[in-house]
């Protein structure tokens, strides 16, 4: 399973349009329930993906500072 942002959003984006056009209250419930657990899962993949791309950034930035440190000797 591709476990992106993207997928999840298209999940939720589907679980919503589901829920408008269902007729049976516990069916729209069932969705929305479906649609707030994919949102959740979203959310989530994004704020791993910014906290990754923060993290090689900063790992990036400390091997600069060590090459340079090291240059200077």
């Amino acid at each position: 399973m591709n476990q992106t942002f993207e997928f999840y959003d298209a999940r939720a984006s589907e679980a919503a349009h589901e829920a408008e056009v269902a007729t049976l209250q516990n069916v729209k419930e069932r969705h929305l329930r479906a649609e707030k657990s994919w949102r959740e899962l979203a959310n989530q993949a994004r704020k791993l993906k910014l906290d990754r791309a923060k993290a090689e950034y900063e790992r990036a930035a400390r091997r600069e500072a060590e090459t340079d440190f090291g240059s200077e000797n």
